[in-house]
Formats: structure tokens, C-alpha cells, sequence
């Protein structure tokens, strides 16, 4: 098959199973860029310059469904606050675009977007510090849409243990393994990217519904903390989880993990926060890369994670979550979220079929949000809802 006529197909299938991406952090760049001022950032129009998503390049991309990351620091004070902005950001967009996107709560919803040419719109607590050690909390974000929680970001709570930090807990604690029995009493998936791999084992154990990794890839084929051990991705299939493949380079190329140690230490020497992707950061990023010059991942180097993914978990359990918006660099060829036809080709030359690549876009992770809906059913009809503290379970807080 030609390269152009892989593209075609590749197109073709996602006209029929749109891509479901699992991390999108918009809402916090146009927090960053905009201060959430809609009109200053119109994602109707092309926003290359400024942003990785807009509305036009969604489209051109296949993009049926997408979990907006509600995404706030875990130094941000007042997390609880800076949360509930970012939702109401999501919010205002879908108010703002309800032509182009539909909200959505449900699988059932996600289809029904589907149907109508829209981009489902969900959202994703990215780290659990957003619920600042209460339940109470964690039932409000469920009751405001979101519909999973990353148990941590780059460092610990109280309760958990970051894959970017020093060990804390030994995994989840006692109140870390309530989060997640209750998090599947209502439903909300579990979302195991950025924490430690004794976290993932241990959330595991403790869960009675499917998880998913929304943005995560494999960490045999690149060794970073970040990615998925081989050992946790053959338990997926019994959970019936879900691994959603990143694009971030510094986790999918090792040359990469090394340079960006480096890059994180010069941003750092510069007074600015390694993640920050601001004007001023990028021109410091730039002058560093001049200096050193930056391995440059490809849609190959990601395409290679979704090999062995697929060899360890099994087709059933794979997905994409791209983490657009929330990284300073992208792979050549995924540079946005105009991109995915360019993985799906490279996917078919590797001879992955039609029914393996509509699985990866949108059937996997439909099934695995209605498997989640179906256990809350069945745990609601015989559990309350948790009134544990983090007190009572773990004789403590932070």
C-alpha cells in the first residue's frame, strides 16, 4: 500500500470510529494563554500559533470524542477552586460551540455525538489532589461531569504514590484503596497515568471496574517511571482496562528522557517551572535546544509502543491519549491533533486491520466507560456512599 493510499484509508476509518483521545489539556492553556477569555482564543479559527487544538484541526483529525483534562498543579493553592474553573472553562466551550461539540456523560452519549458528527465532550481530574483527601469532593466532581480521576500527578498526596516522586505510601494507603472502591461505586474511571507501579498494583487489586491509563505508554520499550511495566499491562485484560498510548516525546523515545533531564535542569536554572510553555519558556527551550539539539520522536517511535502494547495487553486494551496541549514538544507527524490519520497509516503498513484499529480509536474506550457505568449499577443498589476521612483510614493527613 502507498503512503497516500494508507492515509485515505486510514481517513476513511475514521469517518466510521472516530479517534477517542483520553488527556487534552486546552482548558489549562487557555487559562494560561487567555486567562479563559473565549474571545481572545477562538478555537473556532486556527490557533496553531498559540495552541495544539482548535476546532478545525479536531475535525481534520477524526477527533469524535475527547476527555478535556481539568487538569490544576498540585502546588496551585486552593486545587479545589482552581478545578472547578477549569470545568466551568469546559463549560463555557461547549456552550459556546454546540455545534461542534456535545457533552457527554455517558457511552451512551458518546455514541449519540458520534451520530451526530460532534466531538463528545468529557472531562478528566488529572491528579488527586484535586479532591484535597474528601470523598464529599471527589462525589462533587462526579455530579459536575467529570468522569475520571488520575490518582496523582508528578508528585504524591497523601494517600498515593507519584511515578515522579520519592516513595511516600508504598502505593495506595488505606484511604487511597476507599478512593477507588468509591470512585467505582460512582462510576468515575480510574485513571492509573503518572502514578508509581506499586500504585497501579495496588489500585488493581482494589478495583471492581475496569481502569484506564489516559495518557501513558510502554515502559519496556521506553524506560520512563511515567510509562506502563509489562507486568501491569498483562493484568488488563482481567480487569478489561484500557491503556491509552501518549505522544509526549520525552516518554516514548529514550534519547529523549535524557535530554529532557537536561532541558528540565536549564528551565529549572532559569527561575521558570520545567512544564511551563509559556512565550518566555519556549524561547528559553529554543535557545537550549540550540545549544543541544533535541532528539526528535516520529509517528514510528509511538507506533513501536502500540506494537508491544498490543503483544502484552492484547488489541482489546489499547487507546490513544495524545496529551496535546500539555507538552512542550510533539512527535514529528502528531505535531497536533491534526495528526492521528498519520499514526492510523503508519498502523495499517505495519498490517494492523481495520477491526484492530477501530478498536484503538473508539471502541475500546466506549466499552470501557459503560463497563464502569455498569458496575457503579450493580454497587450502588448495595453501598452508600463512602464517609471514610483520610483520618480514620490512615490515622493522619498531610
Amino acid at each position: 500500500m502507498t503512503a497516500v493510499a494508507a492515509l485515505d484509508e486510514a481517513r476513511a476509518l475514521l469517518r466510521e470510529f472516530p479517534v477517542v483521545d483520553g488527556h487534552n489539556d486546552l482548558p489549562w492553556a487557555l487559562r494560561k494563554h487567555a486567562g479563559y477569555d473565549l474571545d481572545a482564543l477562538d478555537i473556532a479559527g486556527d490557533q496553531r500559533e498559540h495552541l495544539h487544538t482548535d476546532l478545525p484541526r479536531l475535525r481534520e483529525g477524526g477527533v469524535g470524542a475527547q476527555y478535556w483534562s481539568v487538569y490544576v498543579p498540585a502546588e496551585q493553592p486552593e486545587p479545589v477552586a482552581a478545578t472547578l474553573e477549569q470545568i466551568d472553562c469546559v463549560r463555557r466551550m461547549l456552550d459556546r460551540y454546540p455545534a461542534r461539540l456535545a457533552p457527554a456523560l455517558t457511552a451512551a452519549d458518546m455514541e449519540a455525538a458520534r451520530r451526530d458528527g460532534r466531538v463528545a465532550s468529557l472531562m478528566g481530574a488529572e491528579g488527586g489532589h484535586s479532591i484535597a483527601n474528601s470523598l464529599g469532593t471527589l462525589r462533587g466532581l462526579y455530579a459536575l461531569g467529570v468522569r475520571y480521576m488520575t490518582l496523582t500527578h508528578n508528585s504524591n498526596v497523601d494517600w498515593a504514590d507519584s511515578a515522579t516522586d520519592e516513595p511516600n505510601t508504598g502505593g495506595l494507603s488505606a484511604f487511597g484503596r476507599e478512593v477507588v472502591r468509591e470512585m467505582n461505586r460512582l462510576g468515575m474511571l480510574v485513571d492509573l497515568s503518572h502514578v508509581a507501579a506499586t500504585t497501579m498494583r495496588d489500585a488493581l487489586d482494589a478495583a471492581s471496574a475496569p481502569v484506564i491509563f489516559s495518557h501513558s505508554s510502554a515502559r519496556a520499550v521506553c524506560d520512563h517511571p511515567r510509562n506502563v511495566p509489562d507486568d501491569v499491562l498483562e493484568r488488563l485484560p482481567a480487569n478489561g482496562g484500557v491503556a491509552m498510548v501518549t505522544f509526549v516525546p520525552k516518554f516514548v523515545l529514550q534519547a529523549a528522557v535524557e535530554w529532557t533531564a537536561a532541558a528540565d535542569e536549564n528551565m529549572r536554572a532559569h527561575g521558570l517551572h520545567h512544564l511551563d510553555t509559556s512565550p518566555e519558556a519556549m524561547k528559553i527551550h529554543r535557545a537550549f535546544e540550540e545549544r543541544s539539539p533535541r532528539p526528535v520522536a516520529t509517528v514510528s517511535t509511538v507506533a513501536d509502543h502500540l506494537d508491544h502494547m498490543r503483544e502484552v495487553a492484547g488489541i482489546d486494551h489499547l487507546g490513544i491519549g495524545g496529551d496535546y496541549d500539555g507538552t512542550a514538544f510533539t512527535p514529528d507527524g502528531l505535531n497536533d491533533v491534526s495528526g492521528y490519520p498519520n499514526l492510523l497509516a503508519e498502523l495499517l503498513d505495519r498490517g494492523w486491520s481495520k477491526a484492530d484499529l477501530a478498536k484503538l480509536t473508539w471502541q475500546n474506550a466506549v466499552r470501557v466507560l459503560g463497563a464502569a457505568e455498569d458496575v457503579a449499577r450493580d454497587l450502588r443498589a448495595t453501598r452508600a456512599p463512602s464517609l471514610a476521612t483520610i483520618e480514620s483510614l490512615d490515622g493522619t493527613r498531610g
